[in-house]
């Protein structure tokens, strides 16, 4: 513990001596760390300590580490800044001299709190996939300092109080495990037009059924278009799967399906047989090569439609928000990390995700050789240009999160019961 002595009698060297010998007595009382600095900065004052010999200067110093308490090194400290200044400070009180400036500010902290609110908390690379585009395609001057941060300052950014203090979070997707065993594997030799499609059954309520979604993702350039239908039969999916695959912008060549007898029938496959698309099934043992569209399943529709049970009664209206609202924000606004596939030396084949090559499934089609080849009579890149750059990432985000809210405004208002 610091201590302070009654020390106005211990004006020369001599009375030091002597109290380092033990000869001489003093009164002590309790201080504080500021007044043992100031009471360390009088004696020195007082003892004239810069004019003193080496043998007297080592005889001071055993003073004030006797009285204070103080460490040999502490007191060296003091000293050098005594000497150099006059004063003895404590230097704690006060930000450091020579703080490190700091690149993010408190502004860009609550605007990526806001972008992974609108977005739903992207990964790394994804968010600042959408930062870059919010700023040089976009022209949001608010992310110039975000456009260029790192992973890893990104996820520091996440980790701090203030972006905790600003968001809310949600348990992350629980995947369901699906037994799937694949037959084919379509090749689509980088071409626009092979598509996996699984179905996804939107919960049960006291028995009775919920409505299905059919997810459709095109293996090349992610392209995704989902469909809702109240009922797994003919009458309801035939009608659904045209929808569905009148929505892409490019020819369809292939349609990969599971073993599901939703899909494995004789009414889809004269469907496909009459739109000249290729039907294909799974193989068994080979449970990988639907994996795309399974994990859009949970990273896409169950981020954005949940787990809970939809009356089959609100099929065409969450029809209508998956086709005119989510669809278009996940081809042209959600970036999508693209696959490199490298052959080691012992041949193993080993996919890698370049930050390069993250961007939209609309980017990926425009940025295949001769893409226009691919697409449907009728439909040009101008006409689709118009649609990707009619909403920037952020707005279209902002309207799908409105447009979802209102949905299930209306699903929960239909369970209440009446007063």
């Amino acid at each position: 513990m610091i201590v302070k002595l009654h020390t106005q009698r211990l004006q020369t060297l001599e009375e030091v001596r002597a109290f380092l010998a033990g000869t001489l007595t003093l009164d002590f009382q309790v201080p504080a760390r500021r007044d043992a600095y100031g009471w360390i900065e009088d004696s020195l004052r007082r003892l004239r300590y810069r004019q003193l010999g080496k043998a007297d200067k080592g005889l001071v110093r055993d003073y004030l580490a006797k009285v204070s308490g103080f460490s040999r090194a502490q007191l060296t400290r003091l000293i050098a800044q005594y000497r150099k200044t006059g004063y003895v400070r404590d230097r704690r009180a006060r930000p450091p001299t020579n703080a490190f400036r700091r690149r993010y500010l408190a502004e860009d902290v609550a605007l990526l709190a806001e972008l992974d609110t609108l977005h739903g908390t992207l990964c790394g690379p994804t968010t600042r996939k959408l930062c870059e585009r919010a700023f040089h395609v976009f022209g949001d001057p608010r992310f110039e300092r975000l456009a260029h941060i790192s992973n890893g300052g990104l996820y520091n950014l996440r980790h701090s109080a203030g972006y905790q203090r600003q968001r809310t979070h949600f348990d992350k997707t629980r995947p369901t495990p699906v037994s799937i065993g694949e037959r084919r594997k379509p090749f689509p030799d980088n071409r626009p037009g092979f598509l996996r499609v699984d179905s996804v059954h939107q919960g049960d309520f006291d028995g009775i059924k919920g409505v299905y979604h059919i997810n459709a993702v095109d293996e090349v350039t992610q392209m995704q278009v989902i469909v809702c239908v109240e009922r797994i039969s003919e009458a309801f999916l035939l009608p659904t799967l045209e929808q569905l695959l009148e929505c892409f912008p490019f020819v369809i060549l292939g349609f990969h399906a599971d073993n599901g007898s939703e899909y494995i029938n004789h009414r889809v496959a004269k469907l496909l047989r009459k739109l000249h698309i290729e039907l294909t099934k799974s193989r068994a043992r080979h449970s990988n090569d639907n994996a795309l569209v399974e994990s859009k399943n949970g990273s896409v529709v169950r981020k954005h439609l949940g787990y809970a049970h939809i009356p089959q009664r609100f099929a065409a209206r969450v029809n209508a928000f998956t086709i005119g609202v989510l669809s278009p924000y996940l081809n042209y606004h959600r970036p999508c990390l693209f696959a490199e596939e490298l052959i080691e030396a012992n041949g193993k084949r080993r996919k890698r995700y370049p930050y390069a090559n993250l961007m939209t499934p609309y980017e990926k089609l425009k940025s295949l050789p001769e893409a226009a080849r691919y697409l449907k009579p009728g439909i040009t890149f101008e006409q689709l240009d118009d649609i990707a750059l009619q909403h920037s990432d952020n707005d279209a985000a902002r309207l799908l999160n409105e447009a979802r809210a209102a949905l299930f405004r209306a699903i929960n208002k239909s369970h209440k019961p009446a007063a």
